[in-house]
């Protein structure tokens, strides 16, 4: 079991910046890979990032590309989403997650343990 915690979020004007932090607690934190999704009212869960076990290779979806960067600290259990040039449609309920399979994937439904969220809000 893993037990997964987001901070971080908040409201912030178009173009800023804001860094959401996950905390994971429970079994060994190198098993998993990461990644942050995000649902915004009415819309389906979807991909943000992923990053593999040890850091080394990350993934990203389009729409996020070039503004946000997904990190983690192993030997502190914790994973990062930094995310800048925000834009009104980036806002949503921003979710870690935890998979323990050997790819990274952009389908929810493989991931095995997920945070409650944290909600980011973008003003234009």
């Amino acid at each position: 079991q893993v037990q997964l915690v987001e901070s971080g979020g908040g409201l912030v004007q178009a173009g800023g910046s804001l860094r959401l932090s996950c905390t994971a607690s429970g079994r060994t934190f190198t098993r998993y890979i990461m990644g942050w999704f995000r649902q915004a009212p009415g819309k389906e869960r979807e991909f943000v990032a992923a990053i593999q076990r040890s850091g080394g290779n990350t993934y990203y979806a389009d729409s996020v590309k070039g503004r946000f960067t997904i990190s983690r600290d192993n030997a502190k259990n914790m994973v990062y989403l930094q995310m800048n040039s925000l834009k009104p449609e980036d806002t949503a309920v921003y979710y870690c997650a935890a998979d323990a399979s050997l790819m990274m994937a952009t389908n929810p439904a493989q991931y095995d343990y997920w945070g409650q969220g944290t909600q980011v809000a973008v003003s234009s």
